[in-house]
């Protein structure tokens, strides 16, 4: 019953990633689900394509604003890495 408990600890502390994990795939998947519902509607081709277009585009912006965090730290920590090494080869 501990490993249970703990285990729901876990989800508990981090449910904030479970939730940006589940809007991330929600904004990839979106684009699909709009083309099958106005293919569903009868819209042609060109319609379809440009909204499927449009709105991945937005979800590409938006997961980027949500992953931002993220690639700043990455980058730094590269950069710090890069910067030992050149000093021990000198």
């Amino acid at each position: 019953m501990s490993g249970v408990k703990t285990g729901l600890g876990y989800i508990k502390d981090s449910f904030s990633q479970i939730l940006k994990g589940f809007i991330l795939f929600i904004l990839a998947t979106s684009g699909l689900g709009l083309a099958v519902l106005l293919r569903y509607f009868g819209f042609n081709g060109d319609t379809i394509a440009f909204a499927g277009i449009t709105l991945e585009i937005i979800g590409l912006v938006l997961s980027y604003i949500l992953l931002r965090k993220y690639v700043t730290i990455k980058e730094e920590e590269d950069k710090g890495k890069e910067q030992k090494g050149k000093g021990k080869f000198k």
